[in-house]
């Protein structure tokens, strides 16, 4: 078999050629004399039509045959606009069926009725239709862009271990059990950290790699346990080199891609995102930034805001303009806002001059006219209110400002907004474990002018740790790495790593410090949230050939299965029920 064109590649230019072409069947129309069938590759679409003698080659074809056909491009009288090659048909005189197929269990065709567990199980069925084709193919070209670009800024493309050993910081490795080594496992890697790292004290000086990572940890739509990183490292740079290099990587993506050629990178620090968007990822395409409304309420009498002031806490505003919302709305937005931990939700009206709302009878008319004068209210303005710890108002106001930039259209949604996010705070405490973690991980240096506060003031110190936030989504993640074995050591004990434990964990890590490591910083890029933001959608599983579900199963292959005895005898294991 050996086809001369693709199903998307004939025009009215082709006109009179013979040509062969092989697909799939997408749909079979039988006119009594003639036969139309519709031809499907991973190229496009074209026509083939079977006149009243020919007809009988195709008496059995079903739709998703899979079939060879040879015959004679002819320019259509009616032109079909909807497809690229909808100028052209193919006159068949010949027709070889190479497959045949069952009637499939869903709808092969852009629009499908299919259920995703359906669509999952039948994934290769899924794969031929338009929407799924499409995104695996622009995943494509954006790996080749990135490719091209950091190959030309002398990046070297290196692979590093699958097989790498556990050193559980974050979230859980998955384990794989050693044969050779009973009672021992290798660990997937959560990212290439490590080895990206030695690369630098290698002297490779510029490395990336389009890398597998793993982690064990609890999936949601932007989450897998499997995911691909562009993973960036360089030697003797700083953050203002690492952030050029993913600036002109993004530019040539959005070119490429959208040809949109006018992108702009704002730098808002870590305590200013929390601050003005309650979020460390926010979404800049809209404005409607918090505001801090205690000083308003310092002598108040309405003892919940003075309470919470008493024990130091904030009150903060969100408005909302020109919108009404009804006390049902009301009442599912407080909802809302107690999954992230607030107890209420108050809020004012301002109607032809005239204050309503939860809050009405509770503030003075003092209170009201500046609430009016600070926050700029006008006429059909509603203002949200949160009164409480300031993570919890943060956070907690910050997801109703998403929300509701999300379902009041307040998002411009052609825009695509980046944002740096920077000096994020070195530690994170942690309730489960009590005990302050590394906020991003244990090698990223802390700020210069933060190095007294490693040990004894934890709270307020910050790092040279950086996000690049697109529309709302965390795209990369990294920092400057700490080059000295002696502020290695110091991070450690801040971390209650004793340095018999960081052996351990880090032992060929460390060792490699001691001959010489060049100052270097890097970054590891979301590949398939990238995708996802390209593409507009919204679950990560649209942009993966295989995924998992939300409870990591692949329904299609039926991982994790179990294994046989002679397996497990054979390294050593026994299962055992969970409790």
């Amino acid at each position: 078999m050996n086809r001369t064109h693709t199903c998307g590649e004939l025009r009215r230019q082709d006109d009179g050629k013979t040509v062969k072409l092989a697909g799939w069947v997408a749909k079979r129309r039988n006119l009594g004399s003639i036969v139309f069938i519709d031809l499907r590759d991973r190229y496009g679409m074209t026509q083939v039509t079977f006149d009243e003698e020919h007809a009988p080659l195709v008496k059995d074809v079903r739709n998703e045959y899979v079939i060879e056909i040879e015959g004679k491009v002819s320019v259509k009288e009616s032109p079909n606009p909807k497809l690229a090659t909808g100028e052209i048909e193919v006159l068949a005189d010949k027709c070889t069926v190479l497959a045949e197929a069952k009637t499939t269990p869903m709808i092969i065709a852009d629009e499908t009725d299919a259920l995703e567990d359906i669509r999952l199980k039948y994934r290769y069925l899924d794969i031929r239709r338009n929407p799924i084709k499409d995104k695996l193919l622009l995943r494509d070209k954006v790996t080749t862009v990135v490719r091209d670009t950091l190959h030309k800024k002398d990046f070297v493309e290196v692979e590093t271990p699958i097989l790498s050993k556990s050193t559980p910081e974050g979230a859980r490795d998955y384990l794989v059990p050693s044969r050779l080594y009973n009672g021992r496992f290798y660990a997937l890697p959560q990212s290439p950290q490590i080895y990206k790292q030695l690369l630098m004290i290698g002297g490779m000086d510029r490395y990336f790699q389009i890398a597998r990572c793993f982690r064990d940890e609890d999936l949601r739509a932007d989450r897998q346990p499997e995911f691909t990183q562009i993973d960036i490292e360089m030697s003797f740079a700083d953050e203002e080199d690492i952030f050029a290099v993913v600036e002109d990587v993004m530019r040539n993506i959005f070119r490429e891609v959208k040809g949109i050629d006018d992108l702009e990178f704002k730098r808002i620090k870590y305590v200013d995102a929390m601050e003005y968007y309650g979020s460390d990822k926010p979404d800049i395409r809209f404005g409607n930034k918090l505001q801090d409304i205690s000083d308003i309420f310092r002598d108040t009498e309405f003892k919940i805001f003075s309470d919470v002031l008493e024990r130091k806490g904030v009150i903060k505003a969100l408005v909302i303009n020109e919108h009404g919302f009804s006390r049902k709305d009301i009442d599912k937005l407080t909802e809302f806002v107690k999954i992230y931990k607030a107890k209420a939700l108050a809020y004012l009206k301002l109607d032809e001059g005239t204050f309503s709302g939860s809050l009405n009878n509770a503030l003075s008319e003092e209170e009201k006219n500046s609430l009016k004068e600070k926050l700029g209210l006008k006429d059909k303005d509603t203002v949200f209110i949160i009164a409480d710890d300031k993570k919890i108002v943060d956070v907690a106001l910050g997801a109703l400002r998403s929300k509701l930039g999300n379902e009041l259209g307040l998002i411009n949604k052609d825009e695509y907004a980046f944002a740096w996010i920077t000096d994020f705070p070195m530690y994170e405490w942690s309730e489960e474990e009590g005990r302050y973690l590394a906020a991003h991980h244990p090698f990223t240096s802390p700020k210069l002018e933060d190095l007294d506060k490693l040990i004894d003031d934890k709270a307020n110190c910050y790092s040279r740790a950086y996000d690049l936030v697109l529309n709302g989504y965390e795209l990369l993640s990294g920092s400057v790495r700490i080059h000295n074995k002696e502020l290695q050591a110091k991070v450690f004990e801040a971390l209650e790593l004793t340095p018999e434990k960081a052996r351990e964990r880090f032992g060929f890590f460390l060792e490699a410090f001691d001959y010489g490591a060049p100052p270097h910083c890097g970054v590891g890029i979301g590949l398939e949230r990238l995708i996802m933001i390209l593409t507009d959608t919204d679950n990560i599983k649209d942009v993966l050939a295989f995924p998992k579900t939300a409870t990591a199963v692949c329904l299609m292959s039926e991982a994790p299965s179990n294994v046989d005895q002679d397996q497990l005898d054979f390294l050593g294991l026994d299962i055992r029920k969970k409790d």
